[in-house]
């Protein structure tokens, strides 16, 4: 019974479950779709990008899609238990969402697109789930890898949510944080929809969107806009 638990609140450090010092599984050596490896060290001039936006396979994909990104691999962050299963973070009783690791070439794709990307393609208001999805690991999460990352991410977390309240939403309830520890998933969730393509996607967005990064926010003067503008 313990892993079909839904819990409404993150558990304590104490109350995490114990975990286990090594992974039980060896991470396929490269990604299915982009051809390059899923673990580092990556090459020089590449940044690294932690989002978690529900069900992490549909939200894998919207990532690996996009131009510029170099590699893409899913799994656990934000928790307390090392090494987590996919059964136990789903208990509840890890503290972990299940988020998306995003390697890019800054200079072919902007991290304030990768933003743009992660606040257009889910619902961030929802807390402990999202659609029809419900448990603490399907929570709306940012983990930063550096300052300038935490600084934009903040940034574009305000501009979102002006514009959300006034098309009826309430309150962003994204954790923005330091990147903790990421364990990568089991090797079967790792491009899931791209070995089944017909899977199940739980990614959906608001119809609310960022303005295109690229014109620095000119077209809105809140940077954003509208998706029936």
């Amino acid at each position: 019974m313990l892993f079909h638990r839904r819990e409404t609140r993150l558990p304590s450090p104490e109350e995490a479950l114990k975990g286990r010092p090594e992974p039980e599984f060896a991470l396929p050596d490269r990604h299915t779709v982009l051809g390059n490896p899923l673990a580092g060290p990556y090459p020089e001039g590449l940044a690294v990008a932690d989002f978690g936006l529900g069900c992490f396979w549909g939200a894998e994909r919207k990532f690996w899609q996009t131009p510029g990104v170099w590699t893409t691999l899913v799994g656990y962050q934000g928790g307390h238990t090392p090494n987590p299963a996919y059964e136990e973070v789903c208990s509840g009783l890890t503290g972990h969402t299940e988020a998306v690791r995003v390697v890019f070439d800054p200079s072919a794709v902007s991290y304030s697109t990768l933003l743009k990307l992660f606040w257009e393609s889910h619902d961030p208001t929802q807390g402990f789930r999202q659609g029809n999805d419900t448990g603490t690991q399907y929570r709306s999460a940012i983990y930063t890898h550096s300052p300038a990352q935490q600084a934009e991410a903040d940034a574009s977390r305000t501009a979102y949510q002006s514009v959300l309240r006034a098309s009826g939403y309430g309150d962003i309830t994204t954790e923005i944080l330091p990147a903790g520890p990421f364990y990568p998933a089991e090797p079967h969730h790792q491009q899931y929809l791209d070995k089944n393509p017909a899977g199940y996607c739980g990614i959906g967005g608001t119809g609310v969107k960022l303005s295109d990064p690229s014109d620095g926010g000119s077209s809105c003067p809140t940077g954003i806009a509208s998706i029936e503008d």
